[in-house]
């Protein structure tokens, strides 16, 4: 019984963990759409794209308007979106979205992660190039014809479409396009009268290596440990 407590009480901690994580991530991707373009998402696309994003991973309207209030006050800290590369073991490659008002702290703790978990850190390009920037949007499948979707999409960027799953199981579409045609893409769905679940970029690995389950316990170690820093928004890898 005592065992089975624990594990239960580890187990919700780990959910708070995530979810606090995903409130600092979406928060700060407000901070930045906010002092990039105001505070009026009816003209700030990137603010309208990062309330959509707060939303789908269920951040209250309160913090969401939270956020957008402290963004445009005076003492509001000013990130920096950085890149970070470099080497998990057994030579996976790692590449790492952050959004920090302190780079000199945040290169120190990606540093000394790498080093923990027995990785290298690279320089600016080492890894780079294994990695193609696409757009992406989620959307809800309910209601969507996907092969309509599809066809009438193409014409504005659609490189890719597939079905996924949320993280409470609902069934999504997941389209992706070339990061160049992300705003072509973006105008082409809103005319449709889509508004997706959450939007942006993602680093997609062009190859993929396999390990087997020990080397991939050392690369995930490396990799949640980078996550759980409040510094990081994104951690892309190669393994498959």
């Amino acid at each position: 019984m005592g065992r089975m407590f624990e594990k239960r009480k580890h187990t919700m901690f780990r959910r708070w963990d995530r979810m606090a994580k995903a409130f600092t991530r979406a928060g700060k991707e407000i901070t930045i759409a906010v002092k990039a373009g105001g505070e009026n998402p009816d003209y700030n696309p990137s603010l309208r794209r990062a309330i959509q994003n707060a939303r789908s991973v269920n951040m209250p309207k309160d913090k969401i308007d939270g956020a957008i209030s402290r963004a445009t006050g005076v003492d509001t800290e000013d990130y920096q979106e950085l890149i970070y590369e470099g080497y998990a073991p057994h030579g996976i490659a790692i590449l790492i979205e952050t959004a920090t008002d302190n780079p000199t702290r945040t290169i120190a703790t990606v540093r000394l992660a790498f080093k923990k978990c027995d990785g290298s850190i690279g320089t600016s390009g080492s890894v780079a190039y294994m990695f193609v920037r696409m757009g992406v949007f989620k959307l809800d499948a309910e209601g969507l014809d996907r092969d309509d979707l599809e066809l009438e999409l193409i014409d504005h960027g659609l490189e890719e479409l597939e079905d996924d799953e949320d993280e409470e199981g609902n069934p999504i579409l997941v389209i992706r396009c070339a990061f160049t045609d992300f705003g072509t893409l973006q105008s082409a769905i809103e005319a449709k009268g889509i508004e997706p679940k959450s939007s942006g970029s993602e680093y997609i690995p062009q190859t993929l290596t396999e390990l087997d389950d020990a080397q991939t316990e050392d690369v995930l170690k490396l990799v949640d440990r980078l996550e759980q820093d409040d510094d990081v928004q994104n951690v892309y890898h190669t393994l498959a």
